[in-house]
């Protein structure tokens, strides 16, 4: 099944971002060119820093967070070029300067990203929780990590484990393919789950955003 999901900038900005088939939003702030936006924070990256990421202007900025896209100010958005599939990630951290990591998981669009600072530096496609083991929404803190962690209750090889909650969800490696789900962890590529685990510390903070809620049916 190819199944494709579009990364945090198309969510923010739309078809203003190269890459993003979506149309834009009719109350859309038109997009400036492509790493062009004027913005106090781009005068502080350097030149190699720009590449591969767009620069949000503050009307941007503001409409992502009165929209719930974004929960807090973000300076730049990776840019993607495609959709993103099950296996997938890009991880740019060149020229970025050192800040606080956290991350931000869209479970309704399976998309886990990094941020240094206001900066996105990784960005990619997660399996979580089914049904039966829900992957839980809200605001957590790395409990822990273990590069080479194992699941004791279900005997399973958790590599690059992040652990969020005292019950053990957690972000780890994992095989990311349709139709996988774990047992409420957060199931990243291996590679990703790698170079996340090199940048998080414990007490960093993760914001789990929940699925949208579909409208009830009409009688």
């Amino acid at each position: 099944m190819n199944c494709a999901f579009a990364a945090l900038a198309c969510a923010v900005l739309g078809s203003m971002v190269s890459g993003c088939s979506s149309k834009p939003q009719a109350n859309s702030p038109a997009a400036p060119p492509q790493n062009t936006a004027i913005s106090a924070h781009s005068r502080a990256l350097p030149p190699e820093a720009l590449k591969g990421r767009t620069l949000l202007t503050k009307a941007q900025l503001d409409q992502a967070i009165d929209s719930g896209t974004l929960d807090r100010p973000v300076n730049s958005l990776l840019t993607v070029d495609g959709p993103l599939r099950f296996g997938d990630f890009v991880w740019n951290d060149k020229g970025i300067p050192a800040g606080p990591i956290w991350v931000r998981i869209d479970l309704g669009k399976q998309l886990l990203s990094v941020f240094r600072g206001g900066d996105e530096i990784g960005t990619g496609v997660v399996v979580y929780g089914g049904d039966n083991k829900k992957t839980p929404a809200g605001k957590f803190h790395i409990l822990m990590k273990d590069r080479d962690h194992r699941s004791s209750l279900y005997d399973a090889v958790m590599p690059y484990t992040l652990q969020l909650t005292g019950d053990g969800v957690s972000i780890h490696g994992s095989t990311v393919r349709w139709g996988a789900a774990t047992h409420g962890c957060i199931g990243l590529p291996l590679d990703f789950a790698r170079r996340l685990f090199e940048q998080a510390k414990v007490g960093d903070e993760v914001v789990i955003v929940p699925p949208a809620k579909r409208p009830s049916p009409t009688a």
